[in-house]
């Protein structure tokens, strides 16, 4: 019987003087399967592995710019010429040496010349750099940090014009073009500020400057660590504050608070207002919807709420 033969020969002897007996089925291990081979960005040894693990270490290497921390970079032709057509403040004009020139950067050039923007050449790997790695085509404008306001410069800019205060409080809004709608909803109705909160809420971006189709530059807008304590000492300055909800109290039009010192908070489409942020109004309204509408997108309810307040102070 293999593997127990006494004969001379049948068992041979191994370089570490193991016996071994034929097979002995002692390679039968080895011929069992491994499962399914993984994939090639899993296996170490693969270059896809490679790859991504050095576009990782890339990626952690690159410094991080925080929101509203400092200047931001719109890069690529299509978005930097639609920057330029809705006159959004433009710090620089950032264009590589060498790239081809197209009916975009054409118009990029003419309106940079009748807006006065200064227009800088540099490397590709320059440009690289500045904007992070954004897919640039060869050009990106450099907007500066938005100057915010304070509460005070608000009520003071009501002062000077020898109005009543109203202003817009935003709460939770994070789409930045729903606070580019607002803004411009705002200056359109004689709104002397917007106030937002500077966490968990949309910024002024380089989105929000072009949706608001430069509102951005003539109403104020204040950013306020603290939602609640922000209407608290809006309240202390006899401004009346209002929340617009579905299941408002009364109807905005209704309302006896809308034609002296008012603040209107509009908030989220999903969430609407938050707790905090619903005790402290001195009411709450809401807007008359008909066709089985539940409600409106923020922008378009700020739009109405100041123009039902614009009615009213007439």
């Amino acid at each position: 019987m293999a593997g127990n033969s006494q004969r001379r020969g049948a068992i041979k002897k191994s370089g570490k003087g193991n016996p071994t007996a034929g097979s002995g089925g002692r390679r039968r291990k080895g011929l069992e399967g491994k499962g399914p081979t993984p994939k090639a960005a899993d296996r170490p040894n693969h270059k896809s592995y490679k790859m991504a693990n050095a576009a990782a270490k890339r990626e952690q290497a690159r410094p991080k710019r925080k929101p509203g921390s400092g200047a931001e970079w719109v890069a690529g032709r299509n978005p930097v010429v639609e920057l330029m057509r809705e006159t959004v403040p433009i710090d620089a004009l950032y264009v590589a040496d060498g790239i081809e020139r197209d009916e975009r950067l054409r118009e990029i050039f003419k309106l940079a010349a009748e807006q006065h923007v200064n227009i800088l050449e540099v490397t590709r790997p320059e440009l690289d750099k500045l904007t992070l790695g954004a897919t640039h085509q060869g050009v990106a404008a450099k907007l500066g940090p938005y100057a915010y306001a304070s509460l005070d410069d608000i009520l003071a800019a009501a002062d000077e014009r020898g109005e009543a205060p109203l202003v817009v409080v935003l709460d939770g809004i994070t789409d930045p073009r729903n606070l580019g709608a607002i803004i411009r909803s705002a200056s359109g109705f004689g709104a002397h500020g917007v106030v937002i909160p500077e966490r968990r809420a949309a910024q002024i971006t380089a989105a929000a400057w072009k949706t608001s189709a430069g509102a951005a530059a003539r109403v104020k807008v204040a950013r306020v660590t603290n939602l609640t304590r922000a209407l608290t000492e809006l309240k202390e300055a006899n401004v009346m504050v209002i929340g617009l909800a579905a299941d408002g109290e009364v109807q905005i039009a209704d309302s006896t608070l809308i034609d002296g010192p008012l603040a209107i908070v509009i908030g989220s489409e999903g969430k609407g207002l938050s707790r905090l942020v619903g005790e402290t109004c001195d009411q709450i309204v809401s807007i008359p919807m008909g066709g089985g509408l539940e409600s409106l997108n923020a922008g378009v309810a700020a739009g109405v709420a100041l123009y039902a307040v614009g009615r009213a102070r007439a």
